[in-house]
């Protein structure tokens, strides 16, 4: 009789400064990251693309960095806006609006909001 695994390796993901967890931190599979980049690029007009063209290069690579104060609040700002397109998938919709809150909240604070790619752990 053959079964699963019950144990799985881990996914490499993205950490978010200013999350919503106890340690003010938010992870999120980067195969999700990838997915929200064509929803991004499809929340404006034809015209409008090269606006988000930073922030959707910025979601199909996502790579260890940090992003100042006024850059936070325009990610936020924009991130927040795709969050309520109410033609998204839910959960395409619940991950943007997690990454506008984190962003939204690192503006607030005046800190910069940092993220950190996460592989898998050596074998």
């Amino acid at each position: 009789m053959s079964r699963k695994p019950a144990i799985h390796d881990a996914e490499p993901s993205l950490i978010v400064s200013h999350g919503a967890d106890f340690f003010g931190e938010d992870r999120h599979p980067l195969k999700a990251i990838a997915n929200l980049a064509p929803y991004v690029e499809n929340s404006v007009s034809y015209t409008d693309r090269p606006t988000v063209a930073p922030l959707v290069r910025l979601l199909e690579s996502p790579a260890s960095q940090t992003f100042p104060v006024a850059e936070a609040a325009q990610l936020s700002e924009r991130l927040l806006k795709v969050a309520r397109d109410r033609r998204l998938k839910p959960a395409i919709a619940t991950l943007a609006r997690s990454l506008g809150d984190a962003a939204a909240r690192a503006a607030s604070d005046g800190d910069p909001w940092t993220w950190a790619v996460e592989g898998p752990p050596a074998a």
